[in-house]
């Protein structure tokens, strides 16, 4: 009897084992977790998002303003040749006056045409060769004879080198350093006298240096005006005249580098 009792209770020990080890096994299941709140870093917040296309759209418009500018200089800074015609002025003196009881001599208003052409061979750097012709009335004063504004000329030719320091698709401002040679005619109202006689400096030949600034607005890539203030020293009779004026042009390019 006490045998079947215990083997009744080991039956019912191994019947339950598998409905616990069941039981067991579905409470350990783990239910489905509920989403979690994906945190946005500052970098990923809708204002930062925002920001940053805006910060990209104006970086987009920067490169093409910026691309536009480099073409439009390409436009006009790119010509292989340029050609220009104008007017001059130069402020200066024409003679010493010392001879014929005259006195020291007023400086006199020249006014000048001017052509040149200029060979470039960079954006920036070029020769120029420059032609021009000078002509005015020189006041003497009273004197021996009788003649108080004669008129006189100067025709001079240079050459040299010019640099754009500042290049804009509207407008360059130049540097420019000419060297050459001038032939002065104060005889032509002499009516039989010499030039020195007169106060002025006699005919010749005389080595002269233009420095000048030019500065150039353009109308087109092609076509533009030009104003150069300048500097223009001349040596006629072995004297230096230090003389001030300016140049003024309409330029003309083309061909390309």
């Amino acid at each position: 009897m006490y045998l079947l009792r215990r083997t009744a209770f080991l039956f019912l020990i191994l019947a339950t084992l598998p409905a616990l080890a069941a039981t067991e096994s579905s409470s350990s299941t783990s239910l489905p977790e509920a989403p979690s709140a994906t945190l946005q870093t500052p970098d990923q917040s809708p204002t930062a998002v925002a920001t940053q296309q805006g910060l990209s759209v104006q970086a987009r418009l920067r490169a093409r303003r910026e691309q536009r500018r480099l073409a439009a200089l390409h436009d006009v800074y790119t010509h292989l040749y340029e050609a220009y015609l104008g007017i001059g002025f130069n402020r200066t003196v024409a003679g010493n006056g010392a001879q014929g009881g005259i006195g020291g001599l007023q400086k006199v208003n020249l006014y000048a045409w001017n052509v040149g052409f200029t060979r470039y061979y960079n954006e920036r750097w070029g020769v120029t060769i420059d032609g021009r012709g000078y002509y005015g009335t020189q006041f003497l004063g009273p004197n021996q004879t009788n003649i108080v504004k004669p008129a006189i000329s100067e025709y001079s030719g240079l050459i040299g080198p010019q640099y754009r320091f500042i290049l804009h698709p509207r407008y360059s401002v130049s540097g420019r350093v000419l060297l050459g040679a001038a032939f002065n005619n104060y005889f032509a109202d002499a009516n039989g006298f010499t030039a020195p006689m007169l106060g002025l400096y006699p005919d010749g030949v005389a080595g002269v240096i233009s420095v000048s600034a030019p500065v150039e607005y353009n109308l087109t890539p092609k076509l533009g005006l030009r104003c150069a203030p300048e500097y223009f020293l001349s040596t006629f009779d072995t004297s230096i005249q230090n003389g001030l004026g300016f140049t003024g042009a309409i330029v003309y390019r083309w061909g390309k580098l």
